[in-house]
């Protein structure tokens, strides 16, 4: 097993086929980063979403997806322009891969591609061997939608961050007080599935609990985009306090953690979720001077 690998599998635990398969993709998503970055892609967009979360700021529960945003709108962007970027440093790492965009059928301003590679082969690459025998059928695959947002709401703030593994690159990525806002939007108006998305849930408090001050400014811009807030109207730290009150108060609580639990090395710290526990957190917001 490469030296390198070996470094990025010891925080795991890998006990079980569910536990290596998740060291597996993140491991891959982060080799995922170095092609990208190896092609200038950051050049032109900033990571975002629960994956920049875990992987750049420490965020305590796993994610599944890559999600990156573009700096200026630009409704050309094509995936194809970094595949080879991509599938050549994880094979230089041993991981056999492709990397393709998703055809929509309908025009979406979000541009999907796939990274997959076969589970067994994945798992044995990371140095998985005796799981692979048993329990995981030799056709499986693991699958990371890798997402981008080409007419993005802007006025987000970016900054370089260093990546730890597998090699120390600068990663532009949407600067944590910014991806507040975005997490504060999308916990306030996502509509998911017609579920509550637990997920922006934990990840709200997760931010509070740290003291990270909140773009109330970006906030704004992307309610006016969601026709949430008028154009006149502005926020102060009451008034989204009131909001975040208002809607923890309407959603369904079980299914919340029903949706976060599978993401978590530890579900039962959702054991301390109620209202009362939602709102105390709100009062300790902060906005950014």
């Amino acid at each position: 097993m490469n030296d390198i690998i070996r470094r990025m599998l010891q925080p795991y635990n890998t006990a079980t086929n569910a536990e290596a398969e998740r060291a597996a993709r993140e491991i891959l998503q982060e080799i995922a980063l170095i092609g990208l970055w190896r092609g200038k892609f950051f050049e032109h967009a900033a990571f975002y979403g629960g994956t920049a979360l875990r992987i750049l700021y420490g965020l305590d529960r796993f994610s599944e997806d890559l999600d990156f945003t573009l700096l200026q709108n630009n409704p050309t962007f094509e995936w194809a322009l970094f595949e080879r970027n991509v599938v050549e440093e994880l094979m230089s790492f041993g991981f056999e891969v492709s990397f393709l965009e998703k055809k929509k059928q309908f025009e979406s301003e979000v541009r999907s591609a796939f990274l997959k590679t076969n589970t067994h082969h994945a798992l044995l690459q990371i140095g998985i061997k005796d799981l692979v025998k048993t329990g995981i059928h030799p056709e499986t695959t693991i699958r990371i939608k890798v997402e981008i947002d080409t007419h993005p709401v802007l006025g987000f703030e970016v900054e370089p961050v260093y990546l730890r593994e597998p090699l120390p690159v600068p990663i532009r990525a949407v600067r944590e007080t910014s991806l507040f806002a975005g997490k504060l939007h999308a916990a306030l108006y996502r509509a998911w599935k017609m579920r509550v998305k637990g997920r922006d849930w934990y990840d709200v408090i997760w931010f509070l609990r740290r003291g990270v001050p909140l773009n109330v400014h970006y906030l704004e811009t992307c309610m006016r985009s969601g026709k949430e807030l008028q154009a006149d109207e502005s926020l102060t730290k009451e008034k989204v306090i009131e909001l975040l009150c208002r809607r923890v108060e309407a959603i369904d609580l079980t299914a919340a953690k029903e949706d976060v639990a599978p993401f978590l090395k530890d579900s039962s710290v959702l054991d301390l979720w109620s209202i009362d526990f939602f709102k105390h957190w709100f009062h300790t917001l902060k906005l950014e001077q």
